[in-house]
């Protein structure tokens, strides 16, 4: 886990999402318990428990975004997964523990990657002597260090070289069923790839760069030990893991509604009790205990509440956190202060034809109003409606920037209007396009 203060966390949120200062604490507590807890003693350690957090607030106030940057923070095992697409077992759809069995791929990518990494020194090395017989097989010392000095001067860069290269065969088949059914899947294709007939052998050719890197590679993967890749990421899965559920208020029964076409929601709850509680889930690479893994839910919870969740799976997630809905001023500030602003983002965009898109502080505070009173008028969905708003006043300088090469064009509250306004003034249509 990397050592970052809960101060610093939260910091690092603020580049990239404004306000909701309750949910950044609220996660950075919570990742900061993680580093806290191996600085325990062995046996109080295993006794400390994750404190799953819900994040509930409407649509397009920043709940995925945390998630997302608390992901690139952590350093740690993370799998975000959407609980409308699980079902109770019995009925056709992913059963829960599919989000365990992904987070601990994900867990066996990172750490193979660090491991690779660490060996790719050694792997260039390998792959260098590789290349060198590729591009003069048999060749005496002397020549073959002249070539090697060449080579690493980049002297051979516009030279191609002839290569094996392995590519698995395309599955032929699809296995669909019940629960682990898909793991089954997994396993047998993975099986098949491994046996002689599954790999194709055939010869491409390759720029020297590229035959390089992928040499490395090749040369990277032989000296990485697989299972200590497992041992550790398993290790790290079941220790610093962290499962972030959205829209998990779409499996709670609204009160009063006891039936109905949704029949698994209720299946799906009971299924994710056990394994947010604590429970051994089996996956392609061994057995995986749940009890320290982190679990984030979120949802709008506008139509369902917290309160129509089963009350035990309200209980495995003890801190609960309210995000506010973004007013007029926060749309502002996220149009302007992020570090992946919206603004930003466009002006890049059509900076690469050559036009400089330049908003003026009018401009922004006129976009940010606008989206504002779509909010109100249609339904709210938060600082989604940005996209929407600057997608139409800027449709018409998207279309024609490959022709306006040089030009400045600067966006102020009267060129917003005057592409706005026409649709703001048609009630029907202004909820059709806004």
């Amino acid at each position: 886990m990397r050592d970052l203060t809960p101060k610093e966390i939260v910091a690092e949120l603020d580049r990239y999402i404004v306000g909701q200062a309750a949910a950044k604490r609220a996660v950075a507590i919570a990742l900061r318990n993680r580093w806290r807890r191996f600085k325990l003693a062995p046996e109080l350690r295993d006794e400390v428990m994750p404190k799953n957090i819900i994040l509930v607030g409407p649509t397009g106030v920043g709940k995925t975004e945390i998630a997302r940057r608390l992901a690139r923070l952590a350093g740690a095992p993370f799998v975000k997964v959407e609980a409308s697409k699980f079902t109770e077992v019995g009925y056709v759809g992913k059963d829960v523990d599919s989000m365990i069995r992904d987070l601990v791929e994900h867990g066996v990518q990172l750490v193979r990657e660090a491991k690779q990494k660490e060996v790719l020194p050694r792997a260039e090395e390998l792959a260098e002597e590789r290349l060198l017989d590729l591009l003069l097989p048999g060749s005496r010392d002397s020549t073959r260090e002249k070539l090697r000095g060449m080579l690493r001067a980049g002297g051979m860069d516009e030279r191609e070289v002839e290569m094996e290269v392995h590519e698995r065969a395309a599955p032929t088949m699809q296995i669909f069923g019940a629960q682990g059914m898909e793991e089954m899947g997994l396993n047998l294709q993975e099986m098949l790839g491994n046996l002689p007939f599954g790999k194709k052998a055939r010869k491409r050719k390759f720029g020297v760069p590229e035959a390089r890197r992928l040499l490395a590679q090749e040369e990277a993967d032989k000296l990485v030990d697989k299972e200590s890749v497992v041992r550790e990421a398993l290790e790290r899965v079941q220790s610093n893991g962290i499962v972030f559920i959205d829209e998990i208020d779409k499996v709670a029964l609204p009160s009063g509604q006891s039936h109905g076409p949704d029949v698994s929601r209720g299946g799906v709850q009971r299924d994710l009790l056990p394994l947010v509680e604590g429970s051994t889930v089996n996956t392609k690479y061994g057995q995986v205990k749940t009890d320290h893994i982190l679990f984030i839910a979120a949802g709008a919870f506008h139509v369902a509440k917290v309160s129509d969740l089963l009350p035990e799976l309200q209980g495995r997630f003890p801190i609960r956190v309210e995000l506010e809905p973004l007013t007029q001023g926060d749309l502002v500030r996220i149009l302007a202060e992020p570090k992946n602003a919206l603004t930003k983002q466009y002006a890049a965009l059509l900076g690469a034809e050559g036009v400089e898109l330049v908003f003026d502080e009018s401009g922004v505070a006129e976009l940010a109003r606008i989206a504002s009173e779509m909010n109100t008028r249609a339904q709210n969905i938060g600082a989604r409606r940005l996209h929407t708003v600057l997608e139409k006043v800027l449709e018409e300088v998207s279309f024609t920037a490959p022709d306006l090469g040089g030009k400045v064009l600067r966006i102020d509250a009267a060129y917003v209007r005057d592409r706005l306004d026409p649709i703001l003034k048609d009630e029907d249509l202004s909820r059709y396009i806004l």
